[in-house]
């Protein structure tokens, strides 16, 4: 039996297990991304063309890391309470494909979300996207990304510390995070900060595949977030291995 085959049964089991909560799931973070949008629309009134652009670009990314960040550390929170997760690492299945199938599970739970959001923004403040032919990859690097560091935080962390965390998170992400705004709006030391973490990186590359004629990528944060994906999910990985 293969690692990849491994994987695609372990995806398929954790589909059907989540068979009763997965709608739910969906429904809540389509009416998040939508949410995102038309709040942050009424919070600026009429905007720029700029600032239009930053909205509509800047809730797909919010989606996908509230997926990663949010609601795949609670799943897993949930599934050691009830003794799941405890039971699949009785499996005789290498570690990885346990992280590989529910990274791929939430990958696909996030799209939904992500497209309504787009669809939303583009919408709400009537503008004209540019979607650039890879900005399917850059969704995936992205969730990739925020569901890895959600899974380490969730593997290492008791649940009720791992939920808390998670929160906060997501909580600095909406409202401190340049993902909605330009990086100046925010004080000198935590633009600063930002050129090292995750997130500014993630919505530079999302909102460049979504506005490729406005926007581009500075390759600094192409690097940054290369390094955070691969360390997330190694230490993912890790993670698991030491829980073992």
């Amino acid at each position: 039996m293969t690692a990849v085959y491994q994987t695609l049964l372990l995806t398929q089991w954790q589909f059907r297990r989540q068979a009763q909560t997965l709608p739910l799931l969906i429904i809540i973070q389509v009416i998040m991304a939508v949410a995102t949008v038309i709040g942050y629309g009424l919070l600026v009134g009429d905007p720029s063309p700029e600032v239009a652009l930053y909205l509509a670009t800047g809730a797909p990314t919010v989606t996908l890391i509230t997926v990663g960040l949010v609601m795949t550390p609670q799943v897993v929170a949930q599934s050691k309470t009830e003794g799941s997760f405890d039971w699949m690492r009785t499996l005789p299945v290498p570690r990885p494909a346990f992280l590989f199938s529910d990274l791929l599970m939430w990958s696909l739970l996030a799209l939904p979300g992500m497209v309504l959001g787009i669809i939303a923004g583009a919408l709400r403040f009537n503008i004209t996207l540019s979607p650039a032919p890879w900005i399917v990859g850059a969704a995936v690097v992205v969730s990739v990304t925020a569901a890895s560091l959600g899974y380490a935080l969730a593997t290492l962390l008791p649940p009720a510390v791992a939920t808390l965390l998670t929160q906060a998170i997501i909580f600095g992400v909406m409202l401190f995070s340049p993902v909605s705004y330009p990086a100046d709006r925010l004080p000198t030391w935590l633009a600063t900060a930002h050129e090292f973490l995750p997130v500014e990186p993630m919505a530079q590359l999302i909102r460049a595949g979504l506005a490729s004629n406005q926007f581009a990528v500075p390759g600094r944060s192409l690097v940054v977030l290369a390094v955070w994906c691969v360390a997330a999910v190694l230490g993912a990985v890790a993670a698991l291995r030491r829980q073992a």
